[in-house]
């Protein structure tokens, strides 16, 4: 079985800029370097021809390029767990990109996607109670960075393992 998502790598110096930020409360587990990136599409579980499908229809897909930049910095909340993030603007873009991926992987004979598309780029996770993040919010709030152009979106596989997880490329795609 194989553990796919689809997503956009930062440059380098973007990801950079966010790894500046990774300092606050104790509890946070702050992402590695090379896990920030902007989730377009999580597909899960799926086997090596399912695997394939997704990909073939992946490659299908074409689109001009466009600039993105990180703006804010915000939380996610869930029952027992939440995630510290970074936004990015503008956000039509790359929620049509998104909405076109959506699409192919359903094509491919998945079901599509039904949670609302919040593009952002995971900073930190936590279990358990929120940490008090009010202070690092502040300090960070007014995140932004320069734009960079996006030409491109990959394929990963996620390997999970007992320290985190490992992800792997498995296709890239090209704009038009």
């Amino acid at each position: 079985m194989h553990r796919l998502f689809v997503a956009l790598p930062l440059p380098g110096d973007i990801a950079d800029s966010l790894l500046d930020l990774m300092d606050g409360p104790e509890r946070l587990r702050w992402s590695p370097a090379e896990q920030l990136h902007l989730t377009l599409r999580f597909i899960g579980e799926v086997d090596g021809d399912t695997a394939e499908d997704v990909a073939a229809a992946l490659s299908s897909l074409r689109f001009e390029p466009f600039e993105l930049r990180l703006k804010d910095v915000g939380q996610f909340h869930h029952k027992r767990s939440g995630a510290l993030w970074a936004g990015i603007e503008p956000r039509e873009p790359v929620a049509t990109l998104a909405a076109r991926i959506d699409r192919a992987v359903a094509s491919a004979g998945l079901a599509p996607e039904t949670r609302a598309f919040v593009p952002h780029v995971r900073l930190a996770r936590w279990s358990g109670p929120a940490p008090d993040l009010q202070p690092w919010l502040s300090r960070h709030g007014t995140l932004t960075s320069p734009p960079w152009t996006v030409r491109g979106f990959t394929l990963l596989e996620s390997h999970l393992g007992r320290h985190g997880a490992h992800h792997e490329p498995m296709a890239t795609f090209g704009a038009a």
